[in-house]
């Protein structure tokens, strides 16, 4: 079925992607070392390093997103959730994706990459003369992952109209 097919490969790009992001942790967590040694041992501060921290944090959170709703480890309230059966669960994800999330993280998406595209023209950097130049590009990669933290969300509606369909065909 072509549907199931299309979200297979949304799903696919959502583990690739999150993934690859969490290779970026070793890097963060070294980089977050090298600037707390720097500044409590050798009292030397660097807004390098402090910029680098965010712009890899950012990253990392922006890749695994999508992939954290893929593997249904996002945070719900599990009051009634949990005590649904599969159909009712399907419904409740369906009504939460088509009325909350997908217009909120369209919407979010839309503006990100408007912000992105005019950082972009704009060859925005850091405020701060030490700063880290060219600060479009992580307001890129913030643009992309909430586009494919949407994508994903869409995918997740796709299972379940599929889910319910077939139970109701059975």
């Amino acid at each position: 079925m072509a549907v199931r097919a299309l979200a297979g490969r949304i799903e696919r790009l959502s583990v690739l992607i999150g993934k690859s992001g969490a290779l970026i942790l070793p890097l963060l967590v070294l980089t977050i070392l090298v600037n707390v040694i720097l500044r409590y041992v050798f009292n030397i501060g660097l807004i390098e390093l402090e910029e680098l921290q965010w712009h890899l944090n950012a990253t990392v959170v922006m890749c695994c997103l999508a992939f954290a709703l893929q593997a249904d480890e996002h945070v719900r309230v599990d009051l009634l959730y949990n005590r649904l059966r599969p159909r009712g669960k399907d419904w409740v994800n369906l009504l939460g994706l088509v009325l909350l999330f997908l217009p909120f993280t369209g919407l979010v998406s839309w503006h990100a990459w408007k912000l992105a595209a005019y950082s972009w023209e704009l060859k925005e950097g850091s405020p701060m003369p030490s700063g880290l130049p060219a600060r479009y590009i992580i307001k890129g990669i913030m643009a992309a992952g909430m586009t494919l933290l949407t994508l994903q969300g869409f995918a997740l509606l796709l299972n379940c109209l599929c889910r319910l369909g077939n139970r109701r065909a059975h």
